[in-house]
């Protein structure tokens, strides 16, 4: 008993009330900040739900991207709040946080070192999900391979070409990433026609057969604009080409631009517009004549 009454006497208790009151106020500055966070983090949640619908998300996926994103800041943000006020804290219980400072450093360095890929990964990742470059269920071509979008990581991308196989790409390895299908599409066609068709009369026909596919209950329901005739755009070796475009919603240029080269073919089959390919004559030497020439002579005698 005497010897806790000693210790209790050696007790400076004006400092010990001082240091109380520091730790007290460090713990309730540490709840105020988070507090923040938290209501920053849902006005910035809110903000990204916002977007994705108005550039046309699937309400699920964009549900789904925010969630992810938000809960790793929150995380991150969260565990510095904490480690920094712990330090704090012990300081003022008069514990040296020098010698924790450059161990921690020590360990975080060898960790990078270590995972060096692993981090470049996640940090890549995130910002391709906080960019929203490219959703689930798009049709991306990553690094030269195209392919659907089945699912986006923080440390990889996941893509099934048409074939069924899957392509998974670790985040930090994308150089090139493209997006087929973002906001619209577009079906670009090159039709070739001979050269001894009327470029004008071709243009009007190809203007009917888009504003006819326009008219369609379903076809039309999936184009965003009339179709766009660019022109006469290359002599080819054995055609004209003419160039246009048809602006479709995301992911439906495929099907839309089939059907309108099955009805441009039909009509053109009606019209007595000619498709042209390529003509060859074949020749067997300075003694002799093309075949052609050959065959039509031999068969007049």
């Amino acid at each position: 008993m005497e010897q806790i009454m000693k210790m209790l006497e050696k007790i400076n208790y004006e400092n010990a009330i001082f240091t109380t009151v520091h730790i007290l106020m460090i713990l309730v500055i540490t709840w105020a900040v988070l507090g923040v966070v938290k209501m920053a983090l849902r006005r910035l949640e809110q903000r990204l739900l916002h977007r994705g619908q108005t550039e046309g998300e699937v309400p699920s996926e964009s549900a789904k991207r925010v969630e992810t994103l938000t809960r790793l800041l929150r995380q991150g943000v969260i565990i510095v709040v904490w480690v920094m006020s712990s330090m704090v804290v012990l300081r003022e219980f008069g514990i040296d946080i020098g010698p924790i400072l450059a161990s921690a450093g020590v360990v975080g360095l060898a960790v990078g070192f270590g995972a060096q890929n692993l981090v470049r990964d996640v940090i890549s990742g995130f910002f391709i999900i906080l960019e929203n470059q490219v959703r689930v269920g798009d049709v991306a071509v990553v690094n030269g391979t195209g392919g659907l979008v089945e699912r986006i990581n923080f440390r990889t991308i996941v893509l099934r070409d048409l074939s069924g196989v899957v392509h998974v790409f670790p985040n930090g390895t994308i150089t090139t990433l493209s997006n087929m299908t973002r906001e619209w599409s577009a079906y670009v066609f090159d039709i070739g026609i001979a050269y001894k068709e009327d470029t004008d009369k071709v243009v009007e026909v190809i203007r009917e057969v888009g504003n006819e596919l326009k008219q369609d209950s379903y076809f039309g329901a999936s184009m965003v604009e009339d179709i766009e005739i660019f022109g006469v755009d290359n002599f080819a070796d054995s055609a004209v080409i003419i160039k246009g475009r048809i602006k479709t919603k995301p992911i439906k240029q495929w099907e839309v631009g089939r059907e309108f080269q099955r009805r441009l073919k039909k009509t053109f089959d009606a019209k007595g517009i000619e498709i042209p390919f390529p003509h060859r004559s074949i020749y067997f030497g300075e003694a002799s004549k093309p075949f052609m020439a050959k065959m039509v002579e031999d068969a007049n005698k």
